[in-house]
């Protein structure tokens, strides 16, 4: 039986091992995949000749390239890796799936004239960026703390979500089980003309989206990125 697994921390959120376990017994295929939630990413030696491969997630995206043999061109470019892949010799190659997951989120979106602000500095909004940035958008990042081409969560301004219309949401603020939180954001000042994607898909709608939906504006939710992006790493560790 071949092993797969997701290493982050903290999981409990997580649909990764029920979304594979169903695919597995649908198709009838016999492998396995697990949890590895790593107190840091030096455990993730462990995984090697034990896992065929692996989903990564917050807060390891960055983490794990000094661990990778090889990053492909596009995962590189991001400076983040979602998806490895360990050969016969125990290498780990690295991947970035959720690039296939944000482009298919977006494919239906009028993105012309829109300038985007992205909540988060992470490995996943270094793949919000790098897509949005592919499709030639302007785009302005948000942290809790100021640095190079980043403004802080104060300084989202009225004016700033006035000029913004599309709004993604690359932290892990109102993730289950936080439901009850959200970031924090001018959120009266949406409109019908505002897109608002939040990559987080448990739960499905959170409370970022909801005040979105209040003030009229178009809400996508992560559970197709998350669906795209699972199955774009199957692909990878099947080639």
């Amino acid at each position: 039986m071949k092993e797969f697994g997701l290493i982050g921390r903290p999981l409990g959120h997580s649909a990764s091992a029920k979304y594979f376990a169903e695919k597995f017994a649908a198709q009838s295929i016999d492998a396995h995949y697990a949890l590895y939630e790593l107190e840091s990413i030096e455990q993730v030696e462990s995984l090697r000749g034990k896992l065929c491969g692996f989903n990564v997630t917050i807060p390891y995206k960055k983490q794990i390239l000094p661990y990778l043999a090889t990053v492909s061109e596009e995962a590189a470019k991001v400076g983040a890796v979602n998806c490895v892949k360990i050969d016969s010799c125990g290498a780990m190659h690295g991947y970035n799936t959720d690039v296939v997951g944000i482009r298919a989120t977006l494919a239906d979106c009028n993105l012309r004239g829109r300038k985007a602000l992205i909540l988060g500095t992470g490995g996943a909004a270094a793949a919000v960026q790098f897509v949005l940035e592919e499709l030639g958008m302007d785009v302005v990042s948000v942290s809790r703390t100021a640095g190079e081409n980043r403004i802080t969560y104060s300084e989202v301004t009225d004016e700033v979500i006035a000029s913004t219309t599309l709004i993604v949401n690359a932290t892990p603020v109102g993730m289950y089980p936080h439901t009850e939180e959200a970031p924090e954001l001018p959120y009266h000042c949406l409109t019908s003309a505002h897109i608002l994607f939040d990559l987080i898909y448990n739960p499905a709608k959170t409370l970022f989206l909801k005040r979105g939906e209040e003030q009229g504006a178009t809400i996508l939710g992560g559970d197709e990125m998350f669906r795209r992006q699972a199955e774009a790493s199957w692909e990878i560790w099947n080639r």
